[in-house]
């Protein structure tokens, strides 16, 4: 801790490495004190690939942050309150996502295993549609109620999808065999196979 004279006391907590242990000493002192930083030593290759995750949590804590390297301490960033700007754009996709995606079809907290997606719903139900063999694309998002049934089938991100002849498409042999993989996905979706 350090003062001078009438302002307010500065509290730096020190470690060797930059650790939970550490945030949780800086944020503790935060009830004491509203200056409170946390140093750490460098080594010769700096603070490495987690630099702006260090600064971005210690903002988001209002920490200060101090890298100390032999007698020198640099300051990289002064504690202060913290008021996120909002990623509008980014906010407006999640609830775009989530709005048109149909139940909660994912687990959480698996890992390693494909995420339902709204795109991939509307992908199996593009799927569905021509099961009974090749369409128009405008016939399959009137059907399904995909209003990008034809860009989704031009793009065909999960090899599902042929063009048979300008605005007409049909399934792979890996579509075929992704009516029988996704079956339960497509009954949870409420969506029949077209009669083939």
């Amino acid at each position: 801790m350090a003062v001078r004279g009438d302002e307010p006391p500065v509290v730096v907590e020190l470690k060797l490495t930059f650790s939970l242990a550490l945030v949780m000493q800086g944020v503790a002192r935060q009830a004491l004190f509203d200056a409170v930083y946390l140093a750490v030593p460098l080594g010769p290759r700096g603070w490495g690939a987690r630099y702006k995750e260090i600064i971005a949590l210690c903002r988001r804590l209002g920490l200060g942050l101090l890298a100390v390297r032999g007698d020198v301490v640099e300051a990289h960033l002064d504690p202060g309150p913290y008021q996120p700007r909002r990623n509008v754009r980014q906010a407006g996709r999640l609830l775009r996502e989530f709005s048109r995606r149909v139940g909660d079809p994912n687990t959480g907290g698996t890992t390693g295993i494909r995420r339902v997606t709204a795109y991939r719903q509307d992908a199996l139900r593009c799927l569905a549609a021509l099961s009974g063999g090749a369409m128009k694309a405008a016939a399959v998002a009137a059907a399904t109620g995909v209003a990008r049934a034809a860009v989704l089938m031009r793009d065909d991100h999960y090899g599902w999808f042929e063009r048979e002849a300008r605005g007409i498409y049909r399934l792979t042999p890996k579509g075929r065999a992704a009516l029988q993989d996704e079956a339960t996905e497509l009954a949870r979706l409420g969506v029949t196979q077209a009669a083939g």
